[in-house]
């Protein structure tokens, strides 16, 4: 290991004590009770709330996942799916957040997503707590894997050493982290880690451009490749028979642009949609100290997003002109954004630059193992297999559940030739279609009852699945990304279903009427 790499790991390293610090200083308040560890007792102000669920929202693919797709194959994919996530960003901030926050408290003072689904529509049987529950571990394992795998890139890339062992590494010390502290401690390290991201970007993406020359530089080399630079078209690196790009004379070989139709920007956009069924986003909302400052929140959450999508965009485009054929395979175009740093920075700011990947990898693997623990000993434990059980036992079933979670993450992570974005694309949208339309009905439509609920929950899991696998390869305008039809199919069910059946109960449509018209006494 030469001087560089060890000013680089002790960067790291100051970074990462600082993380276990929080840890350790919120620990103590995090276990006085499961509110505080799973929902840190309704005490977040604006600021971490706005800046945590964006943190643990955006995860290693927004420095990573996303710079890649733009330097793979140009603008269109990774700009069209930022606006996406930037509209849904607004929409779920504007639309759900208060909502949420005063329906929960309404429904029983739910802490987890699973319980206000439940409790929403006042179940005995916790038929729909279970699979909110069964869902949402599903989903987050697959999560938390494509935290693990940017984890092992980053190790492997930095320090040369095999991709599976610094997996493994990383994957131990978030676990560690998360057992430690709970939602307080996530949520707070949540924010320090969105000022490293935005901070780290806009680092690279300037230095980046200096170097190339300046913006004309950029826009000018980005021209050259057929399709790279534009919104309705798509760039096609072509590939030899092992699957990397070809190079000629010392420049990567591109064919004709591919379109980028209607269908296409479509696709792209339903990324948005996701964000109504994103548990660690939502959480958020339901952990705000006070109602009245969601707005505050929001306007601070749109500042970071738009900043930080814009950038990591840009970022893959300005990596494509100085280091061309640093990376010529898909899966290696997402360490873009490593290669910037290190060669660009002396080793101790690059040190600092890669604790923004190592940043936002463990401000979301920690929502995801956190989240998906608790909806199993809160809602499964607890909620149906032991009723009677204490907040002590609850903790220790979760944290056994944090474990096995990860051990799982990691079998799914030792593919070294994953692409984050790709696996990241499918668990969003499971969340999407799974959780999203029935959160939007379930605050905002009298109507709906429990049958629709658990259709609606069903179907869109079931069609995210079956869009992916199997109808996805029919081709054509069946390729588009599964969470749009799934979406709209989850959607359907939910009103044909809820309509079909006998209408939800008095006390339930009492319940919702109290929400609509903010009569709601906090706890």
């Amino acid at each position: 290991m030469d001087g560089n790499t060890i000013q680089i790991l002790i960067a790291m390293a100051i970074y990462m004590a600082v993380v276990i610090a929080i840890g350790v200083l919120f620990a103590k308040k995090a276990n006085k009770s499961s509110e505080n560890y799973f929902l840190g007792g309704r005490s977040l102000g604006p600021w971490v709330t706005a800046m945590s669920a964006e943190a643990s929202d955006m995860s290693g693919w927004l420095l990573m996942g996303l710079p890649g797709v733009a330097y793979w194959c140009g603008l269109a994919d990774a700009a069209w799916t930022a606006i996406g996530l930037a509209v849904g960003t607004y929409f779920n901030w504007l639309i759900v957040s208060k909502r949420l926050r005063r329906y929960s408290i309404r429904a029983n003072n739910s802490i987890t997503l699973p319980e206000f689904f439940s409790n929403r529509f006042r179940e005995k049987n916790k038929i729909i707590m279970t699979l909110a529950a069964l869902f949402i571990l599903i989903f987050f394992t697959v999560y938390a894997a494509s935290c693990f795998v940017t984890c092992g890139k980053l190790f492997s890339t930095l320090f040369g050493t095999p991709y599976i062992a610094m997996m493994i590494i990383g994957a131990v010390f978030v676990l560690l982290y998360t057992i430690l502290g709970g939602f307080l401690a996530e949520s707070a390290s949540d924010f320090m880690q969105a000022i490293v991201m935005i901070i780290a970007l806009t680092v690279i993406v300037i230095i980046g451009v200096v170097n190339a020359g300046g913006m004309g530089a950029v826009i000018d080399n980005a021209s050259e490749i057929p399709g790279f630079l534009e919104f309705f078209g798509l760039a096609t690196p072509e590939l030899n028979e092992v699957g990397e790009q070809i190079v000629v004379n010392g420049a990567p070989k591109f064919g004709d642009a591919a379109p980028y139709g209607f269908l296409s920007v479509c696709s792209m956009l339903a990324w948005g949609l996701g964000y109504f069924g994103m548990p660690q986003v939502l959480l958020r909302f339901m952990a705000i100290r006070r109602e009245d400052e969601l707005k505050r929140s929001r306007r601070i959450a749109m500042i970071w997003v738009v900043i930080s999508l814009a950038v990591a965009v840009f970022i893959g485009i300005v990596g494509r002109q100085l280091y061309p054929t640093e990376h010529l395979t898909k899966s290696g175009a997402e360490s873009i954004f490593i290669t910037l740093a290190t060669k660009s920075l002396p080793p101790i700011l690059a040190g600092f630059v890669m604790a923004g990947i190592l940043a936002a990898t463990i401000s979301s693997s920690d929502s995801y193992l956190l989240i998906a623990a608790s909806a199993f000993a809160k809602n499964i434990f607890q909620g149906v297999a032991k009723k009677n059980a204490n907040d002590k036992q609850v903790m220790l079933v979760t944290r056994i559940t944090l474990l096995v979670i990860a051990l799982i993450a990691i079998l799914i992570a030792l593919d070294e030739d994953s692409v984050i974005f790709q696996i990241v694309s499918f668990a969003w949208a499971g969340f999407g279609a799974t959780f999203g339309p029935l959160m939007v009905f379930s605050l905002f439509w009298k109507r709906i009852n429990r049958a629709g609920a658990i259709a609606g929950m069903i179907s869109g899991a079931g069609m995210v699945f079956l869009w992916k696998l199997v109808i996805s390869k029919l081709g054509g305008a069946f390729a588009i990304y599964e969470l749009l039809p799934a979406f709209i199919f989850s959607s359907i069910c939910i009103i044909v279903v809820s309509l079909l059946t006998a209408p939800p109960s008095k006390e339930i449509e009492e319940d919702f009427e109290a929400v609509k018209n903010n009569t709601i006494v906090e706890f």
